[in-house]
């Protein structure tokens, strides 16, 4: 697939990765940003969402709580920060903090931010409650970027 259009730099949410990668996080439970769509999206419910006009993928995952499916979040993570190379990728959940910050948290690990500074980076560069729970925090803490191949 050839690079789309990035995000522009003014894209609500947006998180540079220190690779230059670029994925946009928000809440579902507001109005979509103006500006460009996404061409592929991560969401990350208890519910599986209904369908977008791109492609997407679902992880089952209760508010303020963990993946129900570890492994598969993983998996999906890597396919985000894999996508955002070349597309313009959306991670969401309802609030936009919590699951979505945790998920932020653990592609910016496999762009390479050391596990221990993981959180603080998404903090300081997409959202400051990005991350809710101590064991949201946790599960970053323990995110390693082989999680996706076990």
């Amino acid at each position: 697939m050839s690079m789309v259009d990035r995000w522009p730099d003014t894209t609500p949410g947006l998180l540079r990765l220190p690779s230059g990668r670029l994925v946009r996080g928000r809440g579902l439970g507001r109005p979509a940003p103006s500006g460009p769509e996404p061409t592929f999206g991560l969401y990350l419910l208890d519910r599986r969402p209904n369908s977008f006009d791109w492609e997407s993928r679902w992880v089952a995952w209760p508010d303020f709580r963990l993946p129900t499916d570890r492994a598969e979040a993983a998996e999906a993570f890597a396919q985000v920060w894999e996508r955002a190379d070349t597309d313009r990728v959306e991670v969401a959940c309802h609030g936009g903090h919590g699951r979505t910050g945790t998920a932020l948290a653990c592609i910016a690990i496999l762009d390479g931010v050391p596990t221990d500074e993981a959180v603080e980076y998404v903090r300081a560069r997409y959202a400051p409650r990005a991350v809710e729970t101590p064991w949201q925090k946790r599960f970053v803490r323990r995110f390693h970027p082989g999680a996706a191949t076990r």
